[in-house]
């Protein structure tokens, strides 16, 4: 069928304020043009994160019922652990209150100044938190043409790997492969570059680490395309890709389709006693780990219900078809879509707009303004850095990332965000850039301050 239909039914709905577009002037103004710093109510269609804004099911509400919060030993985090060890098959599982968290405990033990992590490509909690040990993270994702239909961009280019494993040695604090590849434009992982990954790292004797937050979906994605596996269970998929990882980071606030929480896993005993007495340290003991028993029963549903057929293909066609309804508008892409998010490109779609202003924040600011979309730059505000002398060294792609909320929006709502866009390429020319007026040392997005340029 041509039309997309959620494969579930509506119980209970929240409102949304219509704004105006003069109300929304004020409102980003008062916000100093940086989206996060707006208030929900003062946004209409939430694109900016598709991280634990998940709608959550019936069944997940039930067992929120019967939550145990016992301190030590709770019921709920035996059914947390049951699904997560099924899944993974990893001996030491380590709940957290979400992915950040398991992050701070595994890079801040492994990484200190000299150590270096390679990856696909760091996402930006992952990035500062191996930056605030003084380890360096490097990206080495696999190069394509972007303009090709190839489905797995998000690879790690396996040459590079080999050679930065030979350079670094003992320096390599850990091989890290993110799936799919948020930073990279939301591209999937395939298996067969996990396995030679893994291949690698045991041949140089380095931990690879899965940040598999989005697993579900990359596993579609190995289904759809990869050979040998259209016959296999998604779930079969992931369980598949987890056996070639020395560990892994999950914030389940993705595929976990849950709004908080997290889980660090391991096979190596030595490296699991550190980070669990880190675990007790900062989250809290080692069958809670920051969570409550309501969370825990919530995800345990939740990592079930991620595998399930039907939404799967739901979530990936519907993220498709916000894609290919501004493809067809001219609005440039990173193509295929992936399958949380679209990403736009900024630099091309406002290249009268250089990069020290910033054109990708600009458009974030112009969705905001024409029709209530709040929405992410991951562009050199995000990932820009300053040389010695304050220049800015700008990220390698200037990027608008729409990442859509699990079982939250219609295809009405879908097709809303189409017509915003264009309006938006009817009046390109007109939109100016934006300067850095105010910004903290580390993830300088979530906070910085902005103001107009008055010219592009």
């Amino acid at each position: 069928m041509k039309t997309i239909i959620e494969p579930f039914k509506i119980k209970m709905v929240e409102p949304l304020r219509m704004s105006t577009r003069n109300e929304r002037e004020t409102f980003l103004k008062n916000a100093f043009y940086n989206p996060f710093l707006l208030t929900s109510d003062q946004v209409i269609i939430d694109l900016l994160t598709d991280s634990g804004t998940s709608a959550m099911s019936a069944a997940q509400w039930g067992g929120m019922m019967q939550g145990d919060e016992s301190y030590a030993g709770a019921s709920s985090w035996l059914k947390m652990e049951k699904v997560i060890r099924a899944l993974t098959g990893h001996e030491f599982i380590f709940p957290t209150h979400q992915g950040r968290a398991a992050e701070r405990i595994l890079y801040g033990y492994l990484g200190k100044p000299g150590k270096v992590f390679i990856s696909n490509t760091h996402f930006d909690t992952t990035r500062a938190n191996i930056e605030f040990t003084g380890a360096e993270a490097i990206d080495i994702p696999s190069p394509s043409d972007p303009d090709s239909d190839f489905p797995f961009k998000g690879n790690i280019d396996l040459n590079k790997l080999e050679e930065l494993l030979k350079q670094y040695g003992k320096n390599v604090a850990g091989v890290i492969i993110t799936a799919t590849n948020n930073s990279g434009g939301g591209q999937p992982v395939s298996m067969e570059n996990m396995k030679s990954a893994s291949a690698l790292c045991r041949k140089h004797s380095v931990n690879l680490f899965l940040d598999c937050c989005r697993i579900a979906e990359n596993s579609w994605f190995i289904r759809l395309h990869e050979s040998g596996y259209q016959n296999k269970t998604c779930k079969s998929i992931a369980q598949e890709m987890f056996g070639y990882a020395d560990g892994a980071i999950m914030s389940l606030k993705k595929d976990g389709l849950v709004n908080m929480g997290g889980f660090l896993t391991l096979r190596n005993k030595e490296l699991a006693d550190a980070c669990q007495n880190l675990l007790i340290i900062t989250e809290g003991f080692i069958t809670y780990g920051g969570l409550s028993g309501r969370d825990m029963e919530a995800i345990a549903q939740g990592l079930e219900e991620v595998f399930d057929h039907d939404y799967l293909h739901y979530r990936i066609t519907s993220t498709g078809f916000l894609g290919k309804g501004v493809k067809a508008l001219g609005v440039p892409v990173v193509w295929p879509i992936g399958g949380h998010a679209v990403y736009v490109d900024a630099a091309a779609f406002y290249s009268h707009i250089p990069v020290h202003h910033y054109p990708a924040q600009a458009l974030v600011c112009e969705l905001y303004l024409a029709g209530g979309i709040r929405a992410v730059e991951i562009g050199s505000v995000m990932f820009g850095k300053y040389d010695d002398d304050g220049n800015l060294i700008p990220a390698r792609r200037e990027l608008v990332r729409l990442a859509i909320p699990r079982r939250v929006y219609t295809q009405s709502h879908i097709e809303y965000v189409i017509e915003v866009f264009e309006e938006l390429s009817a009046n390109r020319q007109k939109t100016t850039g934006l300067k850095i007026i105010k910004e903290p040392a580390f993830l300088r997005h979530f906070t910085c301050h902005f103001e107009k340029t008055g010219a592009a």
